[in-house]
């Protein structure tokens, strides 16, 4: 594969809210990753190999809900998954997850990844505050706008 499409689709990985990359030509893989390679999620399935995508489509952002009381949930800031795919909570299996109940965050900490079509998310906190909740298991598949986390 040429250097100038490598770099380029390290400046797409960088400009997106994307956490991974995987291309194929042919017989050449590029995956690129922001996690580093011991620290990547292994995903629980095994799935077909995708078609190859002319560009890769950025995954808006972890949507944070004003403080608002979700049935169940403490009341706080909702932090709501932005897409369909699998949350993780650790980095790796038997990593520590990213944060506790309890902990103190800052805007742009990781709270976790859904994993989406074989690319891993990084969920982010959009506000400052302490994880009151976490709503999400490890390993479960979690719909688009469903709660996360609960930041107070």
């Amino acid at each position: 594969m040429d250097l100038r499409k490598v770099k380029k689709l390290i400046e797409l990985l960088e400009e997106s809210n994307l956490s991974e990359l995987e291309i194929k030509e042919g017989e050449e893989v590029v995956r690129l990753s922001r996690f580093p390679t011991a620290g990547a999620v292994a995903p629980q399935m095994v799935a077909a190999p995708a078609p190859m995508m002319a560009a890769p489509v950025a995954a808006p952002a972890a949507a944070a809900t004003p403080a608002t009381t979700e049935p169940g949930l403490p009341p706080g800031t909702v932090v709501r998954s932005p897409m369909v795919g699998t949350f993780y909570a650790a980095s790796s299996p038997g990593a520590e997850p990213f944060v506790k109940v309890g902990q103190q965050v800052k805007v742009g900490d990781p709270l976790g990844v859904i994993e989406a079509m074989k690319m891993f998310n990084q969920i982010e906190a959009e506000v400052a505050g302490t994880v009151l909740a976490i709503a999400a298991e490890n390993g479960q598949a979690v719909e688009f706008d469903e709660p996360l986390f609960v930041i107070g």
